[in-house]
């Protein structure tokens, strides 16, 4: 049998995870392009920069060994003009000089000194610094001193500017990416509400029919001896429990101390003589009064859809086991497992989303409405305890207790 299509919408959450892996991709691409062309710009302005400070030491140099007009010169448009890179330049006498260092104007002297000392050291941690000859009258040449520098405030903004872009994108996105969730969950919950709403009251006006036939056909002795009547009236009462189920949507249900193990065995007692005979239910409980805090006929829902789900993954025969348990900090833990074909690791974790399917038809909803009904409405958890493929697959439920 041919697979059913599914609506445009349901494809979207199916393919979403891959939609997630194609726009990280792109921001990484996006990233790795900013961060490297800043690393260019970057390479590009610190080879400038040193080359401008080792300009800067040979000016130095050239006024040590010569005494002519040119020193005005180089002092005023070489020496004075680096407004941006800051220059320590030390002779061996221990004379210190400086250009564009932050310094306490309140040093003098030794503090002066012991601190412009520890800058040069800093920058030599990153730089190497340019050494000063001085030439003798007999030719020799001997050094002077050194100079040292470090990147300007221009250049260290402009290396970590691709990071501050990117983490303000990223805050950005994340604010994006919450406000389109925020809006999404809203109109998912708009489409579930109106959906179950719709749906419990077009169930309304068969069902009174129904119940009405119901009556007319108990007066029929013939009938009413096969035990058809009986049955007719189990699958009404159902109905009603569906109607209350899909009307309960949308609207906080009233949560009341339930006994869980008396609610699994309604279930159970339902579903038995509605599948195959090969199909067996075990309910296990160490004591059959565990009590949870649930709204009944969403609780029981819960409970069907995902036994109906074993029954399909199972085929015509296999067990169906239940277990109930008290946990830790007063929880109640219901396991449901199958021994089923199993579910993949690696679709384990879509298992809850909208459109879901491993069947050749449906929609996907009924975990996605099992998840909303344990986790929104009576603040549990419902998640994949285990799985197996050809195995089976465990379900777990967690209650508040009552």
């Amino acid at each position: 049998m041919a697979k059913s299509p599914l609506p445009a919408s349901m494809d979207f959450y199916r393919d979403n995870t891959k939609l997630k892996w194609v726009i990280l991709a792109i921001s990484v691409l996006i990233s790795a392009g900013s961060i490297f062309y800043t690393k260019r710009l970057v390479d590009q302005l610190k080879e400038r920069e040193k080359q401008q400070v080792e300009l800067f030491a040979k000016a130095l140099e050239y006024t040590l060994n010569h005494n002519d007009d040119a020193i005005l010169f180089i002092t005023d448009e070489i020496l004075f003009k680096n407004k941006s890179i800051p220059v320590i330049w030390i002779n061996n006498e221990g004379i210190y000089q400086y250009v564009n260092v932050n310094l306490d104007p309140k040093l003098k002297g030794k503090d002066r000194d012991l601190r412009l000392q520890q800058e040069a050291d800093k920058m030599a941690e990153t730089f190497p610094p340019f050494e000063m000859n001085y030439i003798n009258e007999d030719g020799t040449v001997e050094s002077y001193g050194y100079v040292y520098y470090k990147n300007s405030f221009l250049l260290s903004q402009l290396i970590a500017f691709p990071y501050i872009q990117l983490s303000v994108l990223a805050i950005f996105g994340f604010i994006s990416y919450l406000a389109f969730n925020y809006s999404r969950t809203a109109e998912q919950n708009q489409v579930w509400v109106g959906l179950a709403k719709e749906t419990a009251h077009q169930l309304g006006t068969p069902l009174s029919s129904l119940m009405a036939w119901i009556e007319v056909l108990r007066e029929d002795q013939d009938i009413k001896n096969k035990g058809i009547v009986d049955e007719l009236d189990k699958d009404i009462r159902k109905l009603k429990v569906v109607t209350e189920r899909f009307s309960s949507i949308g609207s906080k249900p009233i949560l009341k101390d339930e006994n869980v193990y008396h609610l699994v065995n309604n279930v159970v007692g339902y579903l038995q003589p509605r599948v195959s005979s090969k199909i067996n239910f075990e309910v296990y409980t160490l004591s059959e009064s565990i009590m949870a805090r649930v709204h009944a006929p969403l609780f029981e829902w819960v409970v069907e859809n995902l036994c109906k789900n074993a029954v399909d993954a199972m085929g015509s025969a296999g067990t169906i086991a239940i277990k109930i348990l008290r946990g830790s900090d007063y929880k109640v833990l219901i396991d449901i497992s199958d021994t089923g074909k199993g579910i993949p690791k690696t679709m384990v974790p879509s298992v809850f989303r909208p459109g879901f399917t491993t069947k050749k038809r449906g929609w996907g909803l009924g975990l996605a409405l099992a998840k909303r009904i344990i986790e929104m409405y009576h603040e549990g958890r419902i998640f994949v305890k285990s799985s197996e493929e050809n195995l089976g697959t465990t379900f777990r439920i967690e209650l508040m207790s009552a």
